[in-house]
């Protein structure tokens, strides 16, 4: 018999199609879940759940979807337009080597780049030490006693250095800020940017001439800076000490392994930039920035804070300290809006030092030094003017009127340098220097003069002043992992302490934890986009730049508004980049008097707290029994405010996790008052491709890239909060440190351009994988999964909040508010989830008591069934304690999660089984996920604050 004739195709598009891959039901699963919710598709879902006047009335206009292969072929392409040069710009940012087994075993690894925020502490206890390692490496290196566990980037830091002083001294608006002119330009800034609506004087000058009085808060100083030179502070340390001043030095951790510390000249607050400590150019991030204080501000500093505390077993304990929630405690009133971290980057900052040691460290340190004074020298013999300051890695050389074509020399070669001026050219090396790229230098500065030798000049004389004298980094972690062997079980053992994606769904409302595919993340370590400096000139960059444009479009789309900034690098930065665009056109407007903003009273804590730092005043708008926004509440308060009107600060869908009706009319009101829509895009996850900000009637709306878009939470960040504005938003966005845009006039709210910019190649992965269909059905199926988790829960546990049709949005919340009566708690529900394998839901936000719960649309319909069963299991054992069946004090939620040194112990005193602690569900028999702490006390914690490593003295003799 003949064969059959090959089936002819119309087109070579791949059978495995991404979409297929990226969410988690199968079409047979999507049909049984729909059924158990009565909707015949998923259509009909969306068409009862979505209210239908802000339903789009057309398909978003992207591309179509591709293959893994063909996205990253074009992808690719656009990194092979990018030039990464040898790029001696200094300015913060510095080539640097990643160990490989760092790299591999930690950037590059699921198991650490898909973790959450660790407030689970007892299934986070990994990352928890290698952040306390980062902490103990700041503090020990800048000589301060408290250090956080990382900020955004240096010039949010030195901004956050500033409030703090603020608020410590009691001086706030008219209050002054000196500056001085050789700090990093993107940090002044950014200082500028945030010290405006606060009311605070940017003074910048010569700080050798600075006369603090009694409006001064602080002076900040760069240390070495930013030409090189290492200054001596300590006299004016003493003035702003005798004149109630602060202190802050930004510094370099690298050349603090040589010179004195900032503690030695009485700062009182260190920051900087931890990224030469292993982690990527990246086009300026994301980094971890670093801040260290004296004990006395450590209730004051910013962000999150490891702490040292004890289990249930008596056992140390790591977990986060009570301040980094500050801005849900205090909201308006907090001194930031910081909620978030860069934790992948400083644990990648952390491990760099533990794999070198202090010994290592030190050694990177003199050869980086050596080089820049053999290039000194090398200069000083060509009859170019060197400056005669100590320096550690930069040097500034005076060229007169042959700057330019050394320069062009220089970019000859591959070399890129900066132009400071006046014929003066800064140069600053760093560990990727070897002996042919100072040769190189040294012949492009002598033109046609023959360069000197580098082995004349190999003896050149050590020039960065005085030397550091007391110990750093003694702690045993810091010298146990010499051998790769040791460094990889160490990262092993860390990673198996801790809860990821790789092994359970991560449920967390507000906080969408869907897939990052591994296709998503390759672009990171490609050399095109890794090894590019933010400072590089356009023609270095031409791919990042078509990446960035094709992105701001396609979110522009998304969002249904005109124009995007991808500059804010942490959705606290992009909601506050938003409401400073909302105040920059108002000003222009001559509405200057316009500073009330109306924040629904279920917002997100860091929605008040950032409209107080952008100089507004808060006014809570109600909520209605359903949790919906009362609109008779915020009309009247529309009308009352109307002459001082800045905006409305709204979450859509709701905070409840519910498509609010009257979301139009709410934006309607507002603007018929005369103010602006603010959008919070925390929960874009369930808009996208059905509704849009615009469609709703937003004026700007900022877009968590780390939930909707696919970057990863990395246990703590990196995040992304880029900012969609409508047209007359546009030339207030935020501009360019480069000064090459000059039609946007919003100030400079990060360190660099593009923000995080090596991240943004992961959201534009998956918008170019997931294509308009892809993305729509992504959206489609978050909506059904949650659905389907708050039909099963139903009968077990209320669920709080509902829209109309009976639907609940992407997210859930279900109350156990009930259950405190008979002893239980949120948190003890939270708790005995671990030992069935699975990190809690959102606690107690935005309603005390409860959980909200995110599934996302990257979970199949069994792990959906198997969270199910874990929480139906639970009430069950609810059930037992509310009829007696179980001791109220002695049953297995209050005493969860269990340890296998619990369950496996010699003593047992509990009146239930160590069977039912440990192996709960069935799954758990084959794939248990051990916490590595029991309850951990908390509450002794913040009494005992301890947040570095002990010293070498609890160790004993040190081998401990």
């Amino acid at each position: 018999m003949a064969s059959a004739e090959p089936r002819r195709t119309t087109t070579f598009a791949h059978p495995d199609r991404f979409v297929d891959r990226h969410i988690g039901p199968s079409p047979d699963e999507i049909a049984a879940m729909l059924a158990e919710l009565g909707q015949p598709s998923l259509d009909a879902l969306v068409g009862a759940a979505v209210p239908a006047a802000i339903r789009l009335k057309k398909p978003l206009d992207l591309p179509p979807a591709k293959d893994e292969h063909a996205m990253l072929a074009e992808l690719r392409a656009l990194a092979g337009r990018n030039r990464p040069t040898r790029a001696y710009l200094g300015m913060g940012f510095h080539g640097t080597l990643t160990p490989p087994v760092i790299q591999r075993n930690l950037l590059e690894n699921p198991g650490w780049y898909t973790q959450y925020t660790p407030y689970q502490a007892e299934i986070a206890q990994g990352r928890l030490e290698s952040l306390l390692n980062f902490q103990t490496m700041v503090a020990d290196l800048t000589g301060l006693p408290v250090a956080n566990a990382s900020l955004l980037d240096e010039g949010t830091a030195a901004a956050e250095a500033m409030t703090l002083a603020a608020a410590h001294t009691g001086r706030e608006r008219g209050a002054t800020i000196l500056v001085s002119d050789r700090c990093h330009p993107q940090t002044i800034a950014v200082l500028r940017t945030r010290a405006e609506p606060l009311g605070i004087v940017v003074a910048v000058g010569d700080e050798r001439a600075f006369a603090p009085d009694a409006t001064t808060i602080a002076a900040l100083v760069q240390y070495p800076d930013t030409v090189g030179a290492i200054g001596d502070h300590r006299a004016l340390g003493e003035k702003l000490h005798a004149a109630g001043a602060l202190l802050i030095a930004a510094t370099d951790l690298l050349a603090l392994t040589l010179i004195p510390s900032p503690a030695s000249f009485g700062a009182d607050i260190a920051l900087g930039n931890s990224q030469r400590f292993g982690v990527p150019l990246g086009f300026g991030g994301p980094h971890a920035a670093f801040f260290a204080v004296r004990d006395e501000f450590k209730r004051l500093i910013p962000g999150r804070i490891v702490g040292i505390s004890r289990d249930a077993r008596g056992q140390p304990a790591l977990r986060l300290a009570l301040q980094t929630r500050e801005q849900h405690i205090r909201r308006e009133k907090a001194t930031s809006n910081i909620c978030t971290a860069q934790a992948l980057l400083a644990n990648m900052a952390a491990m760099y030092a533990v794999y070198h040691g202090p010994q290592g460290l030190a050694a990177i340190a003199r050869r980086v030094h050596h080089a820049a004074c053999v290039f000194a020298d090398g200069c000083a013999r060509l009859g170019l003017r060197v400056s005669d300051h100590a320096f550690f890695d930069t040097v500034r050389v005076e060229c007169g009127a042959r700057s330019g074509a050394i320069m062009a020399a220089a970019a000859k070669r591959g070399i890129r340098l900066r132009d400071l001026g006046a014929g003066a050219i800064g140069v600053a090396l760093d560990e990727t220097v070897g002996e042919a790229d100072v040769a190189d230098l040294l012949a492009a500065f002598a033109g046609d003069r023959a360069a000197p030798s580098i082995a004349d000049l190999a003896g050149a004389k050590p020039r960065f002043g005085a030397a550091r004298t007391d110990a750093y980094l003694a702690n045993p972690v810091f010298h146990r992992h010499r051998s790769e062997t040791a460094m990889l079980r160490y990262l092993k053992r860390l990673e198996s302490r801790d809860l990821s994606l790789t092994h359970s769904m991560i449920a967390l409302g507000s906080c969408t934890m869907k897939l990052n595919a591994t296709s998503e993340m390759m672009a990171l370590s490609w050399p095109g986009i890794a090894n590019l400096h933010p400072a590089a000139p356009a023609e270095d960059v031409a791919g990042y730049a078509e990446i960035a444009r094709q992105l701001e479009a396609w979110l522009a789309e998304i969002t249904g508004l005109s124009a995007v900034s991808l500059q804010p690098n942490a959705g606290s930065q992009g909601e506050y980049a938003g409401l400073l665009a909302i105040r920059g056109y108002q000003r222009a407007l001559g509405q200057q008097h316009r500073d009330v903003c109306l924040i629904p009273t279920s917002a997100h804590g860091t929605n008040p707290a950032t409209a107080s730092m952008a100089g507004l005043r808060v006014v809570p708008v109600a909520c209605d029994a359903s949790g919906n926004i009362d609109l008779a509440d915020l009309r009247a308060k529309s009308q009352q405010h109307r002459d001082a009107l800045c905006c409305l600060m709204v979450t859509y869908p709701s905070t409840h996790g519910v498509f609010e009706e009257g979301i139009v009319d709410a934006c309607r009101a507002v603007h018929d008052a005369g103010g602006q829509v603010y959008m919070d895009g925390a929960n874009m996850n369930a808009q996208v491709g059905l509704t849009s900000p615009g469609a709703c009637g937003a004026d700007v709306c900022h877009l968590n890239l780390h939930k909707t878009f696919c970057i990863p939470h990395g246990g703590g960040g990196p995040g992304m909060g880029p900012i969609a504005v409508a047209s007359h938003l546009a030339p207030h966005l935020p501009g360019s440190h480069r000064g090459e845009d000059q039609l946007r006039g919003g100030g400079c709210v990060s360190s660099s351009d593009f923000g995080s910019a090596s991240i943004l190649t992961i959201s534009w992965a998956y918008i170019a994988l997931m294509g308009q269909a892809g993305l729509t059905r992504a959206t489609q199926v978050a909506l059904l999964n949650a659905n389907y988790i708050a039909k099963r829960l139903a009968p077990h546990y209320p669920v709080l909040y509902r829209g109309r049709s009976g639907l609940v949005a992407h997210e859930c919340i279900v109350d156990l508010r009930g259950f405190k009566a008979h002893g239980i708690e949120v948190e003890d529900v939270a708790k005995r989830l671990i030992d069935f394998g699975f990190h809690a839901p959102t606690m107690s936000f935005p309603v005390p008591g409860t959980m909200m719960i995110e599934p996302t649309e990257s979970e199949s319909k069994e792990e959906l069934d198997r969270f199910c069963a874990a929480m139906i299991a639970i009430h069950g054992e609810i059930v037992a304690v509310v009829e007696g069946r179980s001791d109220r004090a002695d049953n297995p939620l209050k005493h969860a999660p269990h340890t296998a040194e619990q369950v496996c112990g010699d003593i047992w005193n509990h009146g239930y089984g160590r069977e039912q602690a440990a192996f709960p569900g069935e799954w758990t028999r084959s794939r248990k996920f051990w916490p590595a702490a029991a309850r951990i006390d908390n509450a002794y914690g913040d009494r005992n604050l301890i947040c570095a490593c002990p010293p070498m003295t609890a160790y004993g003799d040190g081998t401990g």
